[in-house]
């Protein structure tokens, strides 16, 4: 408890304490399974400056280059294009242009 008598919040082993509350949102560091949602958040997360790109490449594992496709995949194709099921018919579709 803290000096009001108020319990202090709960924060995750995971969540490093320099993260600002504003990044709550975010998948954990260890995330393995890169649903839609999860990558939306973090590429949001970066374009509103909450992460840098570099903090949110180490933060996540992720190389700069799986980083911008999923930037790209979301600026051609919408939500929809972050599926890894469909990813395949997207690149196929654009090497055709």
């Amino acid at each position: 408890m803290d000096d009001t008598g108020m319990a202090e919040p709960i924060r995750h082993a995971a969540t490093s304490p320099s993260l600002s509350p504003a990044l709550d949102h975010l998948p954990p560091p260890e995330t393995e399974r890169w649903v839609i949602r999860r990558k939306a958040a973090v590429v949001a997360a970066v374009r509103q400056g909450l992460l840098t790109l570099e903090d949110a490449c180490n933060r996540y594992r992720l190389s700069v280059e799986e980083f911008t496709s999923w930037q790209r995949l979301i600026d051609r194709h919408g939500l929809p294009g972050l599926r890894t099921t469909r990813l395949q018919d997207y690149r196929e579709g654009a090497a055709a242009k």
